[in-house]
């Protein structure tokens, strides 16, 4: 699985998505803005796209996208540390164009 990490999630979550291809910023999407942002990832082949803006299951349209889209609660990364294999086992049963929004509880 192809997975893109955008700029506001934490580095360090991808040490956890084990056995997947993530990639990051450094790819060259870290200013394209969201729908530039989901055409450019579908182009480049990624499957699902983790970002931690709350708001772009509202500002975009989904269907018929190619990719899936995780959304953590946070970007907070001690917190979200605690919790990361939460968000790999979603990443088991994403279908395209699908959004989900993972709960992180702080604790």
């Amino acid at each position: 699985m192809k997975i893109l990490f955008d700029i506001n999630t934490p580095a360090p979550l991808a040490w956890v998505l084990r056995g997947r291809s993530v990639a990051g910023s450094q790819v060259g999407f870290g200013t394209v803005a969201n729908g530039a942002l989901l055409d450019a990832a579908e182009q480049a082949g990624y499957e699902v796209l983790v970002t931690c803006g709350q708001n772009l299951r509202y500002q975009q349209n989904f269907i018929d996208r190619k990719l899936a889209v995780v959304i953590p609660s946070t970007n907070h990364w001690p917190t979200l540390r605690r919790r990361a294999a939460r968000i790999d086992s979603v990443g088991d049963f994403m279908q395209r164009d699908q959004v989900i929004r993972v709960d992180v509880p702080s604790l």
